[in-house]
Order: structure tokens, then sequence, then C-alpha cells
């Protein structure tokens, strides 16, 4: 029998472990940032200028001028400062420089990134930060995006075009007149956000039923022609295919033959009026494959795609954030 201490010893062990882990970790972080050459998750940007030409809403003629950074490699950074040091270059605007406002996103990608990995040891209140923040960032990103690319040309942009020219379209057509159709989605809109209001709920649920039904209608238009008459289209490929007028393709042919053979033997499986015996049992022996073979290769295909993200936020780690690789050779300094 284990002494009654037993199970709070062995939590205060594994909770001394998990500080040691974190004070090495910060340790190792702290003396690869300050100590080692050339250090890590520096980002170095140059100042480019950019000029376009353009028209004012009155058709004046304007030259439009900003500058944005571009992000360049450790080794045009030192090479740089080497230039500057010897004297052959001057520095300035021009110049690469650090950029700390990108230097400091990056830890904080990194942080966000450690947090949600530590979900894999339990539930904690740093996965649950990083979890929130992400669904908040994304909900108000998508917020936006909806805002100037849905919201200002479709209403503002059909219901008032010139003042919407004037003020957050300038590239509107001149010719575009006002379009008071568009008051009908800007009342269903408001009907919609009366779900918000202390009284009159029920008043969103008639823009909300119109939404879900003319989607749903669209939606079962596009479902219909790709998951239904595209699949019988392919089931129907002939045998021979010939690729020219006396050759025949025959890797296109055989494929052909398995899709249709493959199709038939599923069909097959789900035809439960006969007892599936002789042929009919063979055949629906075979679609099950044919359906394993499917299934499967569906499940690889996600699990590839969830690894091809995975190896994308380890690459971050070790390449952006530790530089503890370089693949593209960018901190290879002479």
């Amino acid at each position: 029998m284990s002494p009654p201490n037993a199970g709070q010893n062995s939590g205060q062990n594994s909770r001394l472990i998990w500080i040691a882990l974190l004070v090495a970790a910060v340790a190792f972080l702290v003396y690869r940032a300050a100590f080692t050459t050339p250090g890590m998750s520096r980002i170095y940007v140059v100042d480019q200028p950019v000029t376009v030409s353009g028209t004012l809403p009155d058709g004046t003629a304007q030259e439009f001028s900003w500058t944005v950074e571009d992000e360049v490699p450790l080794r045009a950074f030192v090479e740089s400062q080497r230039a500057i040091a010897a004297g052959t270059a001057a520095g300035g605007a021009g110049s690469p420089r650090l950029s700390m406002s990108r230097t400091i996103g990056t830890w904080f990608s990194a942080f966000l990134t450690l947090a949600i990995f530590s979900f894999l040891w339990r539930d904690n209140p740093l996965y649950k930060l990083a979890e929130a923040i992400f669904i908040g960032v994304s909900a108000a990103y998508w917020m936006v995006i909806g805002f100037w690319s849905v919201l200002v040309p479709n209403l503002i942009g059909k219901l008032a075009p010139a003042t919407a020219r004037a003020t957050v379209i300038p590239g509107l057509d001149e010719a575009a007149e006002p379009k008071f159709i568009f008051l009908v989605p800007l009342l269903l809109g408001v009907m919609l956000l009366w779900r918000l209001a202390p009284r009159g709920q029920w008043i969103s649920r008639w823009p909300l039923a119109l939404f879900i039904g003319v989607f749903a209608g669209l939606r079962l238009v596009q479902f219909f022609e790709a998951d239904f008459l595209n699949q019988i289209a392919s089931g129907i490929q002939p045998l021979v295919a010939v690729a020219s007028e006396q050759t025949i393709s025959y890797g296109e042919s055989f494929a052909n033959i398995i899709g249709v053979v493959g199709t038939l033997c599923c069909l097959t499986y789900f035809f439960f009026s006969f007892e599936h015996k002789g042929v009919l049992g063979s055949a629906s022996r075979v679609g099950i494959w044919v359906l394993m073979i499917t299934f499967g290769a569906m499940f690889g295909y996600t699990v590839m795609g969830r690894i091809v993200l995975l190896v994308a936020r380890i690459e971050f780690l070790l390449n952006d954030w530790l530089w503890m690789i370089d693949p593209a050779s960018n901190r290879v300094v002479s």
C-alpha cells in the first residue's frame, strides 16, 4: 500500500520538473538571443519608396507616394553595416535596419504557437489565452474584410456613388447612378440587427429565414451540379479513350475502366434486394475494398494537410524564431 501523501509528492515532483524545464528554456533563449552570433529572431527591413499616378475626384492627375518596409536577410544588413563602417556607403533611410515591431511580432507569434502546443500537455490558461486571441482576431479581421469588400461597395457605392467616390472608393465609375433597390438589403440588415434590441427580437427572424432559404437554394444547385452531375459524368466515361484519330490512350482507358468498375461494385454493395452471393457477392466485396480505399485516401489527405500545418509551424520556430536552421542561406555571413 502506498503512503497517503504519495500522490501529493508525485504532483509536487511533476511541478518541479516542469518549472525546471521552463527555467532551462528561458535561459537557453536568453543565451541564444544575447550571447551568440548572429543571435535569433531579428527582422531587418529596408524602406522602399512607392509612387503611383492617380486621378482625384475632380479629374486632376496627381502622383501619390508612400514608403513600404521590405524584409531583407541578415546578410544584407551585415554587408550594409560593413560598407558604412568602411566609408563606402552612407547610412540613411535606404539602409537596412532592425524592425522592432516585426521582431516583437515574431516573438509574440512564437509565444502563441508554443501556447497552442501546450495543449499536448493538458488544458491550461496559456492555451485558452491563445485560443481566445486567435478567435477574436479572426472574427475582427473578417468583420473588417466584410465591411470594406461587401458593405462599402455594395451599399454605400450603390446608394450614394458620389459620396463613395469622394471618400472611400476613389476609383468608382463616374457614370454610376444611385440604385435605390439596394434599400431593400439595407432594411433587411437593420431588421437582422433588431435581435440585439430589448424588444421585438422576432423581427430578426424574417430576414434570417430569407437568407437561409436563398443560401440553401443556391447551394443546392451548386452541390447538385458538383456532387451529382459531375460524378455521373465521371462514371460514364468511354472505356477506350482515344488520344487522337489513330492512337489509343492506354493509361486513360485503364483509369476509366477502374472508375466504372469501382462505381458499379460500390453500387452493388448497397443493393439489398438480393442476397449477396455468387457474382453479386463478389462484386459487393470488391465494392467494400473500393470504399475502404476511398475513405483511407480521404483520411490520409486530411492528415497530410494537418501535418503540413504542423511542419510549417515547426519550421517557423526553428527558422524564423530560433535561427537554428537556415534553408535559404539568408544568414550566412562571410
